[in-house]
């Protein structure tokens, strides 16, 4: 057992971002067998993910704010604290916060190497993201 050192926050790339988001890790991926990662996520308002899926799944712990979770059929979801809320593998998705509040999530995922766990893909659109829940 060992205690680690924290890694610095840093910013959410535009590639992957709409708007401003910060991510401190909490569990980097360690050798195998673990395949753990966990992130705490914090988005202001407005800001979301691009569209992405994730090769195994993905869980989110909702832990300040109200979460906007959307999937490709159109539904959006509205998470609150303390909701967790579990993407399958391989689905399109987008999380962020409501236009008028900052959100915070744990983001927990299984790597499988380097990268390939998560796709990124096009950044949602604001009629995409402005869809009532």
């Amino acid at each position: 057992m060992h205690k680690e050192d924290k890694l610095p926050t840093t910013k959410g790339p535009a590639e992957r971002f709409t708007g401003d988001v910060y991510v401190d890790a909490i569990a980097t991926r360690k050798p195998e067998p673990s395949r753990m990662i966990v992130s705490r996520v914090r988005f202001a308002p407005g800001a979301r993910t691009a569209w992405h899926s994730h090769a195994v799944g993905q869980t989110l712990h909702i832990t300040e704010g109200v979460a906007l979770l959307g999937t490709r059929d159109g539904a959006v979801i509205v998470a609150h604290p303390g909701e967790t809320v579990y993407t399958p593998p391989g689905e399109d998705h987008w999380h962020g916060a409501t236009p008028e509040d900052f959100m915070e999530h744990l983001a927990m995922l299984e790597g499988i190497a380097e990268g390939a766990e998560t796709t990124w893909l096009e950044h949602v659109t604001d009629d995409q993201y402005g869809r009532p829940a």
